[in-house]
């Protein structure tokens, strides 16, 4: 896993202490928080601003088809 988003609720120090914390996106809809994080080896922020607008279409077509988000969204490269 190179990166992934958690909903922010649920990010807890040991579930996340080997990774990089790149930002946090809320979901328009609902106001749902998720950190995007990065594993050290990978961490980039040109990537995470990529993932977060792929992550921000993602949330929106979950909300289209009345679909809960799920707490861990594994990201694209």
């Amino acid at each position: 896993m190179k990166a992934v988003a958690i909903k922010k609720d649920l990010t807890r120090a040991e579930a996340t202490a080997d990774l990089q914390a790149m930002g946090i996106l809320r979901c328009d809809a609902c106001g749902d928080d998720f950190v995007i994080y990065h594993s050290p080896a990978f961490v980039n922020k040109s990537v995470a601003d990529r993932q977060a607008y792929w992550l921000e279409k993602v949330l929106a077509e979950e909300h289209e088809r009345d679909k809960k988000h799920p707490d861990r969204i594994e990201l694209p490269d």
